[in-house]
């Protein structure tokens, strides 16, 4: 059974219709590309997936149970965790702070309770651990690599039983060395049997990692294939339009 399963979304915006008859399949621990130009649905995608706002038309179905989010925490009760692309971690805080941003642990009794520092700092030591990241729990954000931040991120989404992950252009911007740390993060979480929906501009990402790619097109999608059955080359005329279906 798929732990994420979308039947015809659509979204309306007024007069423009962002996202038309969407369908989208996501097992436990497959990893599906989701490639686009700019305007082609994906992020109104993400954003429905994610509890943001609601689709217009269409249902959304995890582990085979139709679900209807209102906001966002209604998503992530259900399993649905998000790395944002700007990652929305405070540079002024540790790795651990970060990582247990508003789902603190604490301790003491009544209303006397406080922040439990070093459980905070265990716990995500062995967070980094599962996921063979250098990242240490008390370094600040703000001297971390691209790639130490995106450990960050990740191991936020972990905190939970997260069923999946949605990840939104998480190598742009970072160094090779970098990119390749972040790939390896994403096997990581596949391995322990997590579905990723990776969101990439980045070709040699997708064709690294991915099972499958979902290729979108003014808020159409025109083609889902394996990987083993397509090309970068394929995918990028169908992404400009040069191919029409596949």
């Amino acid at each position: 059974m798929a732990v994420l399963e979308l039947r015809g979304i659509t979204k309306r915006f007024g007069a423009i219709e962002a996202l038309r008859g969407v369908d989208l399949r996501l097992e436990a621990g497959e990893v599906l590309g989701l490639m686009g130009d700019n305007g082609a649905g994906k992020s109104t995608l993400v954003k429905i997936i994610a509890g943001n706002f609601p689709p217009t038309t269409g249902e959304i179905r995890i582990d085979g149970e139709a679900q209807h989010f209102t906001k966002p925490v209604d998503a992530r009760e259900r399993g649905i965790e998000v790395v944002y692309q700007d990652l929305a971690l405070c540079d002024n805080l540790t790795a651990a702070a970060n990582i247990f941003l508003g789902r603190e642990m604490k301790r003491g009794f009544g209303p006397l309770r406080l922040l439990d520092y070093p459980s905070m700092y265990a716990r995500a030591a062995s967070l980094f651990g599962e996921l063979k990241s250098e990242t240490r729990p008390r370094d600040l954000v703000k001297m971390m690599s691209g790639g130490q931040r995106q450990a960050v991120a990740i191991a936020r989404t972990r905190l939970t039983d997260s069923k999946f992950v949605l990840m939104d252009e998480p190598t742009a911007a970072i160094s090779v060395r970098q990119v390749a740390e972040v790939l390896a993060l994403i096997r990581r979480l596949k391995d322990q049997g997590v579905g990723i929906i990776l969101i990439s501009h980045r070709m040699p990402d997708v064709f690294e990692v991915c099972d499958h790619v979902l290729v979108m097109r003014r808020g159409l999608p025109v083609a889902e294939k394996p990987i083993a059955d397509t090309s970068p080359e394929e995918v990028t005329g169908l992404i400009t339009g040069a191919i029409h279906a596949a």
